[in-house]
């Protein structure tokens, strides 16, 4: 498993995991407008607009990979109100022909290895709507804790 930047081409790969409306809310839907979502959308909102924060160079949107089977997930970095200790996950997909092999865990524990011994952060954060189970479980194996419930959307 491997991370590398986001590029243009990915957006394509992403909207194709996101087939209806349900996965589209549970990966992040309501900070992209409405269903269905196109490319463009995902590309605007990560290139032109900063993934919606406001502070210069605190996004950062990355695909995972492997030698085997190619892109296999996606999900975002932030700095939370510019702090540069505090790091928040989110936007968190991977492919669902391949899903239950462990390559969501594996590429957010890469994520986390980046975090604390690249970037020297020293908090990670993610948010999980709490009408998704599987990744709620998924996040809890690679060692997030619940800190607070907050209602869906």
């Amino acid at each position: 498993m491997r991370l590398r930047p986001y590029k243009s081409c990915d957006a394509k790969k992403i909207i194709s995991w996101i087939k209806d409306e349900e996965v589209f809310l549970k990966w992040g839907g309501d900070h992209f407008g409405l269903y269905p979502i196109s490319a463009e959308i995902i590309d605007n909102k990560y290139l032109n607009d900063n993934g919606d924060c406001k502070e210069e160079d605190n996004f950062y949107p990355w695909i995972a990979f492997t030698d085997e089977d190619g892109v296999i997930g996606h999900f975002i970095m932030r700095y939370i109100h510019g702090n540069n200790k505090v790091l928040r996950f989110g936007w968190v997909i991977v492919d669902d022909s391949i899903r239950g092999k462990g390559y969501g865990t594996s590429m957010l524990r890469t994520g986390l290895y980046y975090a604390f011994n690249i970037l020297g952060v020293h908090t990670v954060t993610i948010g999980v709507f709490e009408h998704n189970d599987i990744a709620h479980s998924c996040y809890k194996k690679v060692g997030f804790v619940d800190k607070e419930i907050v209602p869906s959307p």
